[in-house]
């Protein structure tokens, strides 16, 4: 192989002195040198050269160590990837609709989306939730608008994705309570909460405690799904915000594996076996415009953590060295300019997603960078994700861009960048310290900045918006009737008029004493929605206990 690869060097070294170097002195290239959004430069042709020795140890086989080309050995030839269309808006009612109107069009599992107020822990009626309650997601006050969200939909055959984090533990309970009353037992509910309480402080602010008691609720969360509902997955490590953020595609590597060492770290240090709960972890991941970078991108990361489960762990069972992910495609890349174009956006990177191996797949909507998507924008978004699946072809090869010299080189090239930055990381104390001190934060600022000044510079071009620009027509755009917010404010105020309130009481009161010990709160939580708690009344109690998190604002 090393002869070969000396040869191919040659050869290039060659051919950019003749056939290419005179064709270049002819007619110049577009730019006076090509980069990935990493910066990562990018050569005119790639060959067996380009890549470093030993890569048929880092590529392996699908389902196998180090799971370079795929978790699973059949991959989307046993079947295709999860479909989950995130939606959310208004009150349960609302979204009850769309999430049937969804499963009716060919969607294969649910992804909740909650309105502020739901994800910072107040209820619909607190002064704070004024004018954001049902705006970018749906409300859930209690374990009623839980049943009316969930109502008619089979828990016991539909896999569910709720996007949640600080309060990740009372929507998980909420669910739970929820498939109980449909007499779907919780060893069998299937789903995801996100749960990643350290990329909010690093890139997205929807937290309410402080890291250490954030990860204990985190860490309680392991335990008792490992326990009672083992087919569920605890957590979804997310780099989607990261990047949405403005970060790049390395760095969305790094800092989302970086969080996924603290949680590890965090679970392994409250006593729980690496392998008992390490098998349920899953990612969430952003998918942009640059396909080649973003395909590399999903295998560097696959292939790091199998690494970092094996080697710093010290994990036994493949099953822990897995990294299974969810892709949304790219929010902060849709522009309101010419927003039929963004169809064309999201069919590439919902295309990269595949090709990089996905589990899951969300596809955006054409009108999101105006508005809450609409009916016929979602459909749309859905058959993009049905027609890559069924007629590009790609899902029928297993990781069919492996070995291309142009794959396995950026996959090295990433891979190798994000392990700087981890390295950088362990030196700052982990990554709990590096987001304290910001380091975290101003990397990202930065990044976001520079990808500003070459979209104003025309250095990097965006169709529509500073090239190929033209006249829009008016687009329709999806707005939540303000009435809802008002029939959500009755609706939570009636419960605390009908309920027992000695019971809800009593309930919350047994959680905030447990909060102030060690015991594992989730079965509190549970007892407390139940007993018709609201989850204001929940975060509330947790708040008096573990406080509130201030964050520290980095230049």
């Amino acid at each position: 192989m090393s002869d070969h690869r000396e040869q191919n060097r040659a050869d290039q070294q060659r051919w950019l002195e003749t056939t290419f170097g005179k064709a270049v002195k002819k007619s110049p290239e577009r730019r006076a040198s090509f980069a990935t959004t990493s910066g990562i430069p990018l050569r005119p042709v790639y060959g067996c050269g380009d890549v470093k020795p030993g890569l048929h140890e880092r590529l392996g086989l699908p389902g196998e160590y180090p799971f370079t080309r795929g978790v699973q050995p059949t991959m989307y030839r046993g079947r295709f990837w999860t479909m989950r269309q995130y939606a959310g808006f208004g009150t349960a009612e609302e979204s009850n609709k769309r999430y049937r109107y969804l499963l009716q069009s060919g969607q294969t599992g649910l992804s909740v989306a909650f309105d502020l107020p739901t994800q910072m822990g107040r209820d619909s009626d607190h002064p704070r939730a004024r004018g954001e309650v049902g705006k970018v997601g749906v409300a859930i006050d209690s374990i009623r608008d839980m049943a009316t969200l969930l109502d008619g939909i089979p828990l016991g055959t539909v896999s569910t994705s709720m996007t949640i984090n600080a309060t990740g533990g009372i929507l998980l309970a909420l669910y739970q309570a929820i498939g109980e009353k449909q007499g779907v037992a919780p060893d069998q509910l299937q789903g995801t909460i996100q749960n990643d309480i350290l990329k909010e402080y690093a890139a997205r602010g929807t937290y309410i405690y402080p890291p250490e008691p954030s990860l204990r609720l985190i860490t309680d969360i392991f335990a008792y799904t490992a326990k009672v509902m083992p087919k569920w997955n605890p957590i979804s490590i997310s780099g989607y915000h990261i990047r949405e953020a403005g970060s790049t595609a390395v760095q969305e590597v790094a800092f989302t594996l970086g969080d996924g060492i603290a949680y590890v770290e965090a679970a392994v240090k409250a006593g729980l076996d690496v392998d008992v709960f390490a098998g349920r972890l899953s990612f969430f991941f952003n998918a942009h415009n640059n396909l080649l970078e973003e395909v590399a991108k999903f295998r560097a990361a696959r292939r790091l953590w199998a690494k970092i489960m094996k080697e710093r762990f010290k994990a036994k069972d493949p099953r822990s060295m897995m990294l299974r992910f969810h892709t949304q495609t790219a929010g902060s890349m849709l522009t309101a300019q010419q927003p039929e174009n963004n169809v064309a956006r999201v069919t590439i990177q919902a295309l990269a997603a595949v090709l990089g191996g996905t589990q899951s797949l969300h596809t955006n909507s054409r009108d999101e960078a105006l508005g809450l998507p609409t009916e016929d924008a979602v459909r749309v978004a859905l058959r993009t994700q049905q027609i890559v699946a069924n007629e590009s072809g790609v899902a029928d090869v297993i990781d069919p861009l492996g070995g291309s010299w142009a794959i396995e080189a950026l996959t090295d090239e990433i891979e190798g960048r994000a392990e700087e930055y981890l390295r950088k990381i362990d030196d700052l104390g982990g990554m709990v310290q590096a987001i304290s001190k910001g380091y975290v934060q101003r990397e990202i600022q930065e990044a976001a900045y520079a990808w500003q000044r070459q979209v104003e510079k025309k250095e990097q071009v965006v169709v529509g918006v500073n090239a190929f620009k033209s006249e829009d027509p008016p687009v329709p755009v999806m707005k939540v009737d303000p009435a809802l917010e008002e029939q959500q404010v009755r609706r939570v105020k009636a419960l605390r008029a009908e309920r027992d309130n000695a019971a809800a009481t009593r309930a919350v009161d047994a959680l905030r004493q447990a909060a102030r010990g060690t015991e594992n709160l989730m079965p509190l939580v549970l007892a407390a929605v139940k007993a018709e708690a609201t989850l204001g009344e929940v975060s509330d109690a947790l708040r008096d206990v573990f406080g509130e998190y201030r964050e520290t604002v980095v230049l």
